[in-house]
């Protein structure tokens, strides 16, 4: 601190600038020697500060640089006043937002909605670096605890759009669901629902019901009254329910029996089993795909070997692809994994030549004769699981077109074929054949395929059209008696004053005798449906790359009764993908970092990734 007396001592030093008023010149002066005044000294320091021509903008600068009350001193004397705040910082100076403030809810619900989609850690908001962009982005906005997101806000959130939900499922005619069973890193068990439908402007909609805790014996029985319980506690309503798609797993199998639901066996699992089944116990598969999984093993533990690899494709002009490893429960990742050793075949003989310890790792002729077999008679049908897993799109019907495409041609046996691939093809169609002839699931086939104006009767056998267009007039016969049953429930009128009698015109009278009985109104109604169903099959169909419910979009109106049966069968997914991608979004949430999430707690997280929009 600067002493009363320090200016006189300093003063007796040195000489203040002739003819100077400006009060900065108490704190700088120059030597007595110094008489032409060249050299200014700073008295609190002694050091030279340059200046020319009486400027003082470099003394000033000296002072609040070095000696911070000194120059606070200075700024009193001179009677400066402070510049104006501009308005960043007057935002910034202003108090922060109040706790039920619009502004402060905004923000907090943006940051719920940002934790739970993005599936992020709950910590997060206790972080450093997103404390940081927050307070950039708004100064005045004050994030609440972790606490407070965990035990209020994203309670709130899973309130709101469950409430949501239920509105929105409450207006369903007609839908569809997916289950699957599932083991988090802790080893807690977990049963998924979702439920499908397409709305009355035929949108298909998919959405997550659950993905709640299942401590008990998986069990056909507790699994049945785990659904049971799950459906009915949506208050969704089972003679609804079109169908269930599930897995081949013998408990959910018994589980659809006794609830006495109609089931679709999952098409992605199925197809997994076909392959299994035509590949297994044959030694000359099994040595090949043993020598593949050696490669990639390989290559995947050594970064010398991956390097020499990309230095030899690029020498050899190959794709700089990386080896794939398998996946046991995934044919198809076997199946690519075939096809990049395949790919890389001479890059892998090439790297693997140079070392005598690595040679046995070669895949011999025989073993890729073996390969280029399993290649050819899997290879075709590698992008047909993906396609008809997913759920924003119709994929039931595709099922039958499917099924004869590979009868037909890409199963189909050729001339050129070798006899393991020809052993391989006859296994799978026969399993296939075998496992889709139920008479219940061919029903339900012929029906979606029936209802897709893409398809129509293409894929249906002869013998068995007049069975399926008698089955769809049936259905349609039903759909009318249930939207006469339900518009003859007269609505309940509330005494209103009397308007005044309009005077009746001209045709009012016709309206009146239209309404009249006719004969035989059945009779009436029985040619309508025909009409309509001759009409709609007389229809050319579309391109089978369109969209079949943007064409009953269209043509809802001229095709009424057809139109809701399409809206009942083709919101049925072709395979339990969508509860399998349940499972995967449980993971991503149930890390290593959080394996200490309550079951409840991760329901609800789930639920909130999979529905928030």
């Amino acid at each position: 601190m600067r002493d009363e007396e320090d200016p006189p001592q300093r003063n007796d030093l040195f000489v203040p600038k002739r003819k100077s008023k400006s009060s900065i010149w108490d704190y700088f002066g120059y030597k007595k020697e110094d008489v032409d005044q060249k050299e200014v000294l700073c008295m609190e320091c002694r050091k030279v500060v340059a200046t020319k021509h009486g400027n003082t903008t470099n003394l000033s600068d000296h002072l609040k640089r070095h000696h911070k009350a000194l120059y606070d001193e200075y700024k009193v004397k001179s009677g400066c006043q402070p510049k104006q705040t501009n308005i960043c910082d007057a935002f910034a100076s202003v108090t922060p937002y109040q706790k039920g403030s619009q502004r402060q809810k905004e923000i907090t619900d943006a940051i719920t909605f940002h934790i739970a989609k993005d599936m992020l850690p709950l910590n997060t908001v206790a972080k450093e670096g997103f404390k940081k962009m927050i307070q950039t982005l708004d100064r005045r906005y004050v994030i609440p605890s972790r606490t407070y997101f965990s035990q209020v806000a994203i309670k709130e959130l899973y309130e709101t759009c469950k409430s949501k939900i239920k509105s929105e499922l409450s207006h369903v005619e007609y839908y569809a669901t997916t289950t699957d069973l599932w083991s988090s890193r802790t080893t807690e068990p977990y049963i998924s629902l979702t439920v499908h439908f397409i709305t009355e402007d035929f949108e298909l909609k998919s959405r997550c019901l659950q993905t709640a805790f299942f401590p008990e014996s998986h069990t056909a029985e507790n699994i049945a009254e785990a659904l049971r319980e799950a459906v009915t506690a949506w208050g969704l309503d089972e003679t609804l329910q079109v169908c269930i798609t599930t897995d081949n797993a013998a408990n959910m199998v018994k589980a659809a029996d006794l609830n006495k639901w109609t089931r679709l066996q999952c098409f992605g699992h199925r197809l997994h089993l076909a392959v299994e089944n035509a590949v297994k116990r044959d030694g000359r598969i099994d040595r090949a795909v043993g020598v593949c999984k050696k490669l990639v093993s390989h290559f995947s533990h050594s970064w010398k070997a991956s390097d020499a690899l990309a230095k030899v494709q690029k020498e050899l002009n190959l794709p700089s692809h990386c080896l794939i490893s398998e996946c046991q429960t995934r044919w198809g990742s076997r199946q690519m994994m075939i096809s990049r050793i395949l790919e890389q075949q001479q890059a892998l003989t090439q790297v693997l030549s140079a070392d005598k310890k690595l040679r046995h790792l070669i895949p011999t002729w025989q073993d890729i004769d073996v390969l280029e077999s399993i290649s050819k008679s899997l290879g075709p049908m590698l992008d047909f699981t993906d396609a008809l897993s997913g759920d924003e799109y119709v994929s039931v019907s595709f099922v039958k077109p499917v099924l004869q495409l590979f009868n037909t041609s890409l199963l189909e046996m050729r001339e050129e074929d070798t006899d393991l691939t020809k052993h391989i093809k006859k296994k799978m169609l026969d399993y296939l054949n075998e496992k889709y002839e139920d008479d219940d699931t061919q029903k339900l086939l012929d029906m979606a395929s029936f209802l897709d104006p893409r398809f129509k009767m293409d894929f249906i056998s002869a013998d068995k059209k007049t069975q399926v267009k008698a089955r769809v007039a049936s259905q349609m016969m039903e759909c009318q008696e249930k939207s006469s049953c339900s518009t003859d429930v007269e609505p309940n009128v509330t005494s209103a004053p009397q308007a005044k009698k309009a005077k009746k015109s001209l045709g009012s009278f016709f309206k009146q005798s239209e309404t009249a009985p006719k004969g035989d109104s059945s009779l009436t109604l029985k040619d309508a449906l025909e009409a309509e169903l001759n009409t709609y099959l007389l229809t050319p169909p579309i391109d089978k790359e369109e969209d079949p419910l943007a064409w009953w979009k269209v043509h809802k109106l001229s095709f009424p009764r057809l139109a809701r049966l399409a809206r009942k069968y083709l919101c049925i997914p072709a395979t339990s993908s969508p509860s399998e991608r349940l499972f995967s979004t449980s993971g991503n949430i149930v890390t290593c970092q959080r394996t200490c999430l309550k079951p409840a707690k991760v329901d609800r997280l789930v639920f909130l990734a999979k529905n928030l929009e």
